[in-house]
């Protein structure tokens, strides 16, 4: 491995990606699967908790006031660091007053708090995406996003994994008291790492920040056709992996096979893949990486029908997962750092906001259809067409990512519309 690349490895930037990275995955679960847990323990009923999942809708509109974060500089550690450190003493006292309810008493009361964790929580992403695009350089950037990317899944780990090992124990109201403090490490990160340098002025008014992000962006020759390889790159395999679970379970294996196989070894992959990609991007580049990414994305996908070839078989699931679950990684590094280069950074938090909104469609769209699709086509069809289906995406990057091209190169080729 080259010098320079394990200079960027051990730099302290790369400690402050893991660390912020926690931070920003460890709420989401609480709001997610920690509450739900509680409420099952509490024997609220069924109904009940499924409208509970509601409260997580924040995330799905976090670009309505995103605007806010980029025209609004807190009177203490700057534009990003300010709004970094409001939004995280808000979800420690939040995390730590949810815990004192009782599920059994204070069920609306509840709903009411696991919301505004929910939306404390989606402003801290807003923030924290800004701040890791204008605190990295473009070479940086690849690796910088696989840490963090896994670092947030650590997160989601330790959030779900304290409340699963320790409530029976301690109780969930201390789990929420201990759960409150772990975010102390984005705190205290906040506080040390320095505030992004842009060389660029933020929005004066509020209205400038509101207008103008949207305004530059659909200026610019190729807006339209950046939008439209964001919904389609990882279509496909985000339509594969609604059907994973069925699939796996109907081909013969157990639960247990399952659990072990995609939850342990497929999550060391995915783990591995975007580590990986972030430092076959300091080689590669974005644009190449886009293309190698993707295609593996496809292969990978594909592989699942070798199963309904050859049959249950633990070794080639396996592999199979594993290899799905690495191309899956690489490329979740560079279609995150893709979409961070197209962001204008006096605009950062509100354009990258909007960017992951639109990602975060084809994940649900898309996948409602893949029952049907999987009933007509038959799970070896099926897979393939899904594999067929990422061609359009890469086809795309043909225009916005040609190969060889430079992140400086994909932002000119974007702006003149190629």
């Amino acid at each position: 491995m080259p010098r320079s690349t394990i200079k960027i490895i051990l730099s302290p930037k790369m400690l402050a990606m893991f660390t912020l990275g926690f931070a920003s995955g460890f709420p989401f679960y609480i709001v997610r699967d920690v509450l739900k847990l509680w409420l099952t323990d509490a024997n609220v009923d069924l109904g009940t908790i499924g409208l509970f999942s509601a409260v997580a809708l924040p995330y799905t509109w976090k670009f309505v006031w995103s605007p806010v974060m980029d025209g609004v500089t807190p009177p203490f550690l700057g534009r990003r660091r300010g709004w970094m450190l409001m939004t995280q003493i808000g979800l420690l006292i939040l995390i730590a007053a949810m815990g004192q309810l009782d599920p059994t008493k204070s069920l609306k009361m509840m709903a009411v708090v696991a919301f505004c964790i929910a939306i404390f929580s989606a402003s801290q992403d807003i923030v924290l995406d800004a701040f890791r695009r204008e605190y990295l350089t473009d070479e940086e950037l690849g690796l910088g996003t696989g840490i963090w990317m896994n670092a947030w899944r650590f997160g989601m780990i330790a959030s779900t994994g304290t409340a699963f090992l320790l409530s029976d124990s301690i109780g969930y109201p201390n789990v929420h008291l201990v759960l409150s403090l772990m975010m102390g490490i984005g705190i205290i990160t906040t506080l040390f790492v320095p505030e992004p340098d842009t060389g660029v002025s933020a929005p004066q008014t509020l209205q400038e920040a509101v207008i103008e992000p949207f305004r530059e962006f659909f200026s610019r020759g190729g807006a339209w056709w950046v939008l439209t390889f964001i919904l389609l790159y990882k279509i496909g395999d985000n339509m594969a992996g609604a059907m994973n679970i069925p699939f796996i379970l109907k081909m013969g294996f157990t639960k247990q096979e399952y659990f072990v196989i995609v939850k342990g070894i497929g999550m060391f992959a995915l783990f591995g893949g975007a580590f990986l990609g972030g430092i076959v991007m300091i080689r590669l580049g974005i644009a190449n990486s886009l293309w190698v990414f993707g295609i593996l994305q496809a292969i990978s996908t594909a592989c699942f029908a070798l199963l309904v070839i050859f049959g249950k078989n633990h070794v080639l699931l396996t592999g199979i997962v594993a290899f799905e679950f690495l191309a899956t990684g690489l490329g979740q590094a560079a279609y995150a750092s893709y979409m961070a280069v197209q962001t204008n950074k006096r605009f950062t938090a509100t354009q990258y906001a909007m960017m992951t909104s639109l990602m975060a469609i084809p994940g649900t769209v898309a996948a409602a259809i893949t029952g049907y699709m999987a009933e007509y086509l038959g799970w070896s069809g099926f897979y393939i067409v899904c594999a067929l289906v990422a061609l359009p995406g890469m086809l795309l990057l043909i225009w916005i990512a040609p190969w060889g091209s430079s992140n400086e190169e994909i932002d000119a080729s974007m702006r003149q519309g190629s």
